[in-house]
């Protein structure tokens, strides 16, 4: 049976558009880009005659003469972004993932040209007014419920981008969002700079104290990645499975200091790579904006189009948790001290001693060893128990596709299909942490689904992951953490993947920030379960598979430490949610260093632990996640009470709940209204209990 390609790309008019590949049409598999001929230049240029292209476009529609209708306008929009879309998709996810000092400078280039043209379009009278003729219409056309929904999105797009102010005011918008636009790539490459230029030398059999083999085969990998002279060199990275396992298993007790002072003061080092101004005046700018826009804060102008709707509501969740979560993590404090001084040491705890007690603390209580645990969390099976999991609850199947075009020879490429074996994606997999690739874990596209064309065009998805590789020839081992990182990127990828909406800016993950958590957190629930553990969770090197009494452990251990996991991530989310609570006067000096520390006294932060992402390196803040990092809670109520669907049923692969899991979260894309999605799918509104007894505070 013909596979379901996309449609062909329409041929470049220009002799010379055709001799950049960037712009000509990619006959490769499955229409993957082909980034082993795709230079800066050609992606640069590209930019450039995509950005020219599309504003000749929307100028065009917005001077449309006939009136506004859907086809004509909202239609005519979708599909004059996607030339654009193309190459940007491309350009944005190799400087993320595979950044060159070339790519960045393009970045740092195009950020305000980007920012321009976005103003160009969103802040235009004459294309606005056709929305909102449309969206003051919509009742009475004759149209589907996705694309109500789309004329829906597109007026609350202009008028969130100021497209109903007065023209001076207009300008000002313009002027900042550009402003924002170089301050957030300043910020993140200066994030990037900091992580990649600092790596700790490890000399001697003294500095490996405590370090497991399998540790000690991915710092040797670090170290030789590096280019450390010594055949038994080793290496700790900023890679956050590198450090953090350091921080864990090390009992060098300076060692771990030195490392976590280089974890906890990225972006406020100093020189040309400190945050703090740029971030002060990123605030600045955005209560500004929000002044503009009509509201107080701008915490009220974010939050007003999402599922929370007010900073209060988000604020009565967050401190409904904190206050049993500071308590837990007081108690664990407590333990982890009284640990320490039977361990023989008389030196207060601090925050760079929390996480090597506490490993030693479960192993005493639970007898759960994560060196032991490791052995059975092979990054390859952990791969094959998530794809084994989206097969039995959503019907797909992956297989590799070895000769694909990729952009780094570490990245795995697969091809996705259905029951019928019909084509319904590619996957990528970029799991390992190197330079050039900024920190954390996410998902992006290459291509996002639609169905514009003659037939649809079926999405290209990628997870990118920062695991230390193993030694050569070693299988990749991985911590729990790191395993339930990987089942909630691939939930993001599945969102991606499954989607089956009309319009590209329906597609997805293109969904309210508070709603995006819930398809990946949700899909972390499946790693803990038995079935699924027997299966994958095999010993590297025996084959065996996980003892049940191991498994029984980690459900006793599932709530240990949690006290410590809440506090570091609510306190990102609570001064998030205060600093751009400010209005325009309260950060007219802002001085971030100071506020930081004021927020955290104010809610009483354990001096021990500190907040998962300190303000100089927050680039979650300085992304999409601005007023918006409390949505991981916000989700967390919901993906609790989503997977008890499951279990009511009796059955965590339960058919029926899944099919309803499919049609309304996983495929439905933002089609309709979130809370409307939920409650297609679960019948109720969520209930916060599950979130409280999942984290062991009930």
């Amino acid at each position: 049976m013909p596979r379901n390609l996309p449609a062909a790309a329409a041929k470049p008019a220009k002799r010379s558009a055709v001799q950049n590949p960037a712009l000509g049409t990619w006959r490769t598999p499955f229409g993957l880009p082909p980034f082993s001929v795709l230079t800066p230049k050609h992606l640069e240029t590209a930019m450039t005659q995509a950005l020219k292209d599309h504003r000749a476009a929307v100028k065009k529609i917005a001077a449309g003469t006939s009136k506004p209708a859907f086809n004509n306008t909202i239609l005519a929009l979708e599909k004059a972004k996607l030339p654009l879309d193309r190459v940007c998709l491309v350009f944005f996810n190799l400087v993320n993932a595979n950044a060159t000092p070339e790519l960045q400078k393009i970045e740092r280039a195009f950020a305000p040209k980007f920012a321009d043209h976005h103003s160009a379009v969103f802040l235009d009278t004459k294309l606005y007014r056709r929305v909102a003729d449309l969206y003051e219409r919509r009742g009475s056309l004759d149209l589907t419920p996705e694309q109500t929904r789309l004329i829906d999105r597109y007026h609350t797009w202009f008028v969130r981008s100021g497209a109903a102010l007065k023209p001076a005011s207009r300008r000002r918008v313009a002027a900042i969002n550009k402003c924002l636009a170089e301050l957030t790539t300043a910020f993140n490459q200066n994030v990037l700079a900091d992580e990649q230029g600092w790596h700790m030398q490890l000399n001697s059999e003294d500095d490996l104290a405590g370090l497991s083999e399998g540790f000690r085969a991915s710092a040797r990998r670090a170290a030789a990645d590096l280019g450390l002279e010594g055949e038994d060199a080793h290496a700790v990275t900023l890679a956050r499975s590198s450090v953090e396992g350091f921080l864990t298993f090390s009992s060098r007790r300076h060692l771990r200091e030195e490392a976590w002072r280089a974890w906890a003061n990225r972006g406020a080092n100093g020189g040309d790579t400190d945050n703090r101004e740029l971030l002060a005046e990123t605030i600045r700018l955005r209560a500004e904006l929000s002044k503009l826009m009509g509201f107080e804060t701008y915490a009220d102008y974010v939050l007003s189009d999402t599922m929370a709707k007010t900073p209060a509501a988000v604020n009565e969740l967050l401190q409904r948790v904190w206050k049993p979560a500071r308590a837990r993590a007081l108690e664990e404090r407590d333990a982890l001290s009284e640990r320490a001084r039977q361990e023989g040491s008389n030196a207060p705890l601090e925050a760079w001693d929390w996480r090597h007690y506490a490993e030693k603390e479960r192993k005493a209580r639970y007898d759960v060893d994560e060196g032991e645990l490791r052995g059975y969390l092979q990054l390859d099976q952990m791969i094959a128990a998530a794809f084994d999991t989206a097969g039995r609850l959503f019907g797909v199947k992956f297989k590799e596709i070895t000769d694909a075009p990729r952009y780094h020879p570490d990245v795995l490429v697969w091809e996705v299909t259905n029951k019928k074996g019909e084509h319904v994606a590619v996957f990528m997999g970029d799991y390992f942490a190197r330079p050039g690739k900024r920190s954390g874990a996410w998902m992006s596209s290459f291509r996002k689904a639609h169905n514009l064309g003659r037939s649809p065009v079926r999405p290209i998805v990628v997870n990118v992951l920062n695991f230390a590789k193993g030694a050569d020839g070693a299988p990749t081992l991985l911590s729990w953490d790191d395993a339930r990182t990987l089942f909630h990127e691939f939930g993001h990828g599945l969102h991606g993947m499954l989607s089956q909406t009309t319009y590209p800016s329906l597609a997805g993950t293109a969904v309210d920030r508070d709603f995006v958590e819930l398809p990946s957190q949700l899909f972390e629930h499946w790693l803990g379960e038995q079935e699924v553990l027997e299966r994958f969770a095999r010993h590297y090197k025996t084959g065996k598979p996980m003892p049940k009494a191991m498994m029984k452990k980690l459900r006793r251990a599932e709530t240990f430490n949690q006290g410590f996991a809440t506090v570091e991530y609510l306190a990102c989310a609570l001064v998030d949610m205060d600093l751009h609570a400010q209005n325009e006067s309260q950060v007219d000096d802002l001085d971030v260093a100071e506020f930081e520390q004021q927020a955290l006294e104010d809610i009483g932060m354990p001096s021990e632990i500190i907040m998962r992402h300190r303000l100089p390196h927050f680039m979650h803040i300085t992304g999409g996640y601005a007023a918006g990092y409390y949505s991981y809670m916000w989700s967390e109520v919901m993906d609790a009470d989503a997977f008890q669907a499951f279990k009511e049923a009796g059955d965590v692969f339960d058919r029926k709940t899944a099919r309803r899991l499919k049609q309304h979260i996983y495929s439905a894309g933002n089609s309709r209204d979130p809370e409307e999605a939920w409650l297609a799918f679960r019948g109720r509104p969520p209930e916060v209990k599950g979130l409280l007894k999942k984290r062991g505070f009930a």
